[in-house]
């Protein structure tokens, strides 16, 4: 699972997602990039199930790579707890995504064969999601 090697504190503020990506949304690294249309929170796991589709469907014959990391850590109370007696214990790690950030990237492989890995990943992900390619996304800036 991702999740950061050291936090300068534990436990986080939930806090809200708000407005469109400002960075993180054109392709940089590969040719075709998988863009996310809604606000969500994004677990280690999902991103790693997502990934682990990619990378079968290709048979490891491109680039992948992950643009997004879980490094907002997630409290949890145990079941049927009484109110109080302060925050939960850490259960996960998440990563905030806005509407517009590129999830994974894929370079070295042709345009349908990307489109239909990243239509696999999508399922695993709790977000809609489009495809689009490098010159897609320069244009849009």
């Amino acid at each position: 699972m991702l999740m950061p090697k050291k936090t300068k504190y534990r436990k986080m503020f939930k806090g809200r997602i708000k407005g469109k990506a400002q960075k993180g949304n054109t392709v940089v690294y590969g040719d075709f990039g998988l863009v996310s249309e809604d606000k969500a929170k994004i677990t280690s796991r999902q991103i790693e199930a997502a990934r682990i589709a990619i990378n079968r469907y290709l048979k490891r014959g491109g680039d992948v790579v992950i643009r997004i990391f879980p490094h907002k850590p997630i409290t949890k109370r145990p079941a049927e707890v009484r109110m109080g007696k302060g925050k939960g214990p850490l259960e996960g790690y998440v990563a905030p995504i806005k509407e517009g950030t590129v999830l994974y990237e894929i370079g070295g492989v042709d345009e349908a064969l990307a489109r239909e890995a990243f239509r696999r990943a999508a399922h695993k992900l709790p977000v809609r999601c489009k495809v689009i390619a490098k010159a897609a996304s320069e244009e849009v800036k």
